[in-house]
């Protein structure tokens, strides 16, 4: 989980423009992970099935949500 969480981190990171560092990136790969989980099971599809193609996407998906949601409460 700590590979998919840096990887998918680092993605998100990259695709949003922002850079917190490879910890931050691990952090937000993680919970970016159970929230793109939640989103796709939502759409009653699977979410994290292991370390493949398929749950990077999901996790850098969650890990956007993430770093998404937290601009907008910075804002606030």
């Amino acid at each position: 989980m700590i590979l998919l969480g840096l990887i998918a981190g680092w993605l998100a990171s990259m695709i949003v423009g922002t850079n917190q560092g490879a910890l931050m990136d691990i952090v937000f790969g993680i919970v970016g992970a159970i929230i793109g989980g939640l989103i796709m099971n939502f759409f009653g599809q699977p979410g994290i099935t292991g370390l493949n193609l398929y749950s990077i996407i999901v996790s850098v998906i969650g890990a956007i949500v993430l770093i998404w949601i937290g601009r907008l409460l910075r804002r606030a």
